[in-house]
């Protein structure tokens, strides 16, 4: 069965009834149309039900595909095309608009089949370089950077992509060789001047870093764009408006405090938190 979106028979309010009973447990998946309730899943995914979207819709995709799995390998591969072709740029440029909820949960689904390919090892090495490729692209162009949203739940894009990055970063088919394009990209979510991150964006940025370190990326990388940070700032201060010259700073304060207390137990990197504590009284 394709997964195209064109036609979707199940309504929003249908497709939270069914859920809703598989969930407590009132029906299971033997006794439903497994492969149309997928569909409508996928084609609701960025809806502006919270509940809908983030307790129903990504909780049953998480139990399918990584507590039970119950889906095929050709089946994630056809979720994943559909997440990468259709749904990942959904609306992107766009800020205080709702399609943020799409871009945002297909990241998350993007994970789930990562993770699953981790375990199963499905996805050729030519599919996972496309997954980066995507990723790169998607999060250099989201511009609607909102966490919780009042009366819709979580958007939260930045880290949620910063989840589905941890989980690239982790598959042995990715070449260690564009950790550092993963860095620079991830790094300049940190340099954001048109909003202040207030729900953790800054630890979920980390842990991707941090894998990446774990796995043999070297640490200069990080110390020397670190060192950099206080002349980035200085240039960014001739050409800010004084409000988001102050926000840019709050970004990079939290990022690097955040980043200093995920490291200060860690022997190994020793040297980096070196480098955040002589940056850090330069951030002002």
């Amino acid at each position: 069965m394709s997964l195209s979106l064109g036609k979707v028979s199940m309504s929003e309010s249908e497709l939270k009834s069914i859920l809703t009973k598989i969930k407590y447990g009132e029906s299971d998946w033997q006794e439903v149309d497994k492969l149309l309730i997928i569909k409508s899943m996928l084609a609701h995914i960025g809806s502006t039900d919270g509940e809908l979207r983030d307790q129903l819709i990504y909780t049953s995709f998480y139990k399918l595909i990584i507590e039970s799995n119950q889906l095929e390998p050709e089946l994630l591969k056809e979720l994943l095309d559909a997440c990468l072709s259709e749904l990942i740029f959904k609306g992107i440029g766009e800020k205080e608009t709702d399609t943020v909820f799409t871009r945002a949960f297909t990241t998350l689904l993007i994970a789930l089949i990562l993770y699953r390919d981790n375990q199963a090892n499905f996805l050729s090495p030519s599919t996972v370089y496309s997954i980066k490729e995507k990723l790169i692209k998607y999060i250099n162009l989201e511009r609607d950077l909102r966490g919780y949203i009042a009366g819709k739940g979580w958007a939260h894009s930045i880290a949620h992509v910063a989840d589905t990055f941890e989980e690239l970063v982790k598959n042995p088919k990715l070449d260690t060789e564009f950790y550092p394009e993963i860095l620079k990209t991830l790094w300049s979510k940190i340099l954001i001047s048109n909003s202040v991150y207030v729900h953790d964006e800054d630890e979920r940025l980390i842990i991707p870093i941090l894998e990446m370190l774990e796995r043999g990326m070297d640490l200069k990388k990080i110390e020397e764009l670190i060192q950099y940070l206080p002349i980035e700032l200085k240039s960014q201060k001739e050409q800010l408006e004084n409000e988001n010259y102050w926000f840019l700073v709050f970004n990079i304060k939290t990022f690097l405090k955040s980043f200093y207390i995920k490291i200060n137990r860690n022997s190994k990197l020793l040297s980096l938190q070196k480098s955040i504590e002589q940056c850090l009284p330069k951030i002002y």
